[in-house]
């Protein structure tokens, strides 16, 4: 059986940089044909519902705002899930601990599926009002980010193949 990847894009569009898993959605859909083994999930808050989808992959990616790292907006990470919530670290999302407990309750059910993050260090993801679009440092960056998700999945034998 065919390999299978799924690429959860997490955030808030109305809350400025929150919105930066669902940019990274809009603008990998625009840029890249997607194979047919590998699964993009605009997912909103992450939550145990992606369970079904985690069950059926070999690999998933977990695209993010992070917050408190101490670095500059539009800095980009990668890091392993249990990284976020299980450890007093810099590394923080809103999404952080249902992220962790989606691949605990993955793994406490059996299924192996090896699953990284990819995140975004954000400027405002609070704001006072809904706001779309993105904070001025991070749209600058977007282009990293999906540079950073495209060269994870190749890494893990999921090429994208960019549109004509």
């Amino acid at each position: 059986m065919e390999r299978q990847a799924a690429v959860f894009f997490v955030g808030n569009r109305l809350m400025l940089d929150e919105g930066i898993g669902p940019a990274c959605y809009d603008e990998m859909l625009a840029r890249y044909e997607i194979p047919s083994n590998v699964h993009f999930y605009d997912v909103g808050c992450m939550s145990l519902d992606m369970l079904p989808q985690v069950e059926k992959c070999d690999f998933i990616l977990t695209v993010d705002a992070v917050n408190g790292t101490g670095q500059p907006a539009g800095t980009v990470f990668r890091y392993p899930p249990e990284d976020m919530a299980r450890h007093c670290g810099a590394l923080r999302s809103l999404h952080d601990l249902a992220l962790v407990d989606l691949f605990d309750a993955a793994s406490l059910l059996g299924y192996e599926a090896e699953g990284f993050c990819v995140g975004m260090q954000v400027q405002n993801m609070e704001p006072a009002e809904y706001v779309m679009g993105l904070t001025p440092p991070c749209h600058d960056a977007l282009p990293l980010l999906i540079e950073t998700v495209e060269a994870e999945l190749f890494r893990h034998g999921f090429p994208l193949k960019k549109r004509g």
